[in-house]
């Protein structure tokens, strides 16, 4: 079965094949079916998460899944939050997001944040009871990037309780760690009911 995923990241992509290849899917990207990107005009993770879901599924006739994730950092009151990816600014890139991250919190001694992440299965765009699966992921922001896997934030997210970056984990181990894998594994178990 065909199941289109409301991103255009690549590794997000990768990622997330990876966590469903036990359902079987063929699981591509709008990228892919050139479907545009939805609007994220909502104030919550869910929200927006509901949003892209219908949009796709919509757009493809197909099953989709899409997720909305993000970094909460304590000290800034929240932020990046759903604002991760584009922080600093529309079309900014990874390094420019986490670049005024760092900005932003010069001179401040609580680092602490985490990831959140609100995915959503939908049937059909007009499915009236989406599956909906949050976790979250505990860490501390440093100031110099460490590792080489991952994507957006990784690099400066140091994984609570161990003394590895998100992004110098193996794929096996953060997909069972991170926000993303949690709320996966939570939906597979929505999903075989």
């Amino acid at each position: 079965m065909r199941v289109v995923l409301a991103t255009r990241n690549d590794g997000k992509l990768k990622e997330m094949q990876r966590l469903f290849a036990p359902c079987g899917w063929e699981l591509v990207s709008q990228a892919t079916l050139a479907i545009d990107s939805a609007d994220e005009v909502r104030a919550t993770f869910v929200e927006n998460a509901i949003d892209k879901a219908r949009h796709v599924a919509r757009a493809s006739g197909t099953p989709s899944i899409a997720d909305d994730s993000g970094l909460v950092v304590d000290s800034l009151d929240g932020a990046p939050g759903i604002y991760s990816a584009r922080f600093a600014g529309p079309e900014r890139s990874d390094a420019d997001n986490n670049a005024e991250l760092i900005r932003r919190l010069q001179g401040e001694p609580n680092r602490d944040a985490h990831f959140y992440c609100a995915m959503v299965y939908l049937e059909h765009a007009d499915h009236p009871a989406p599956l909906i699966a949050t976790a979250g992921w505990r860490g501390t922001i440093i100031d110099t990037p460490r590792g080489d896997n991952g994507f957006g934030y990784d690099p400066h997210f140091l994984v609570q309780g161990m003394e590895k970056t998100a992004a110098e984990l193996d794929a096996q181990t953060k997909n069972r760690l991170s926000h993303r894998g949690q709320a996966a594994a939570l939906l597979l178990e929505l999903l075989r009911g």
